[in-house]
């Protein structure tokens, strides 16, 4: 589906963009442990990036199989919120978006799982 690459390819760009914001614009802003959860949050994304990418062929290819669409998603979901919680974390220190980020990481887990789902049953 087109839409999954667009949104791998959005947020390979967006991925670039924050690792270069991180390395430039707030080495020295932020304390080296929260230097480190950014870089996480940047490496997650750009993972996960080209993993929607990848799924966006698989769904083109397979239309009807309904655990790439899941995936990509779950995919999608995760990216905002692992990342995008270690991101406000990083910059804001305020615990709260410390428990969104395994909501974040179990998104990434299913949808990988969904993508095991579909290739054993129709590839």
């Amino acid at each position: 589906m087109k839409l999954f690459i667009v949104l791998g390819a959005i947020n390979a760009l967006i991925g670039v963009g924050l690792g270069a914001f991180g390395a430039h614009g707030l080495e020295g802003k932020l304390s080296t442990k929260m230097l480190e959860v950014w870089k996480t949050g940047v490496t997650y994304q750009m993972f996960h990036a080209l993993g929607l990418l990848v799924i966006g062929l698989l769904v083109g290819k397979y239309e009807n199989v309904a655990s790439f669409t899941w995936a990509g998603w779950l995919m999608f979901i995760g990216i905002v919120l692992f990342s995008g919680s270690l991101y406000a974390l990083s910059t804001t220190g305020i615990k709260f978006f410390g428990p969104i980020t395994p909501l974040g990481g179990v998104a990434f887990l299913i949808a990988w799982l969904m993508v095991i789902i579909g290739a054993v049953k129709y590839l």
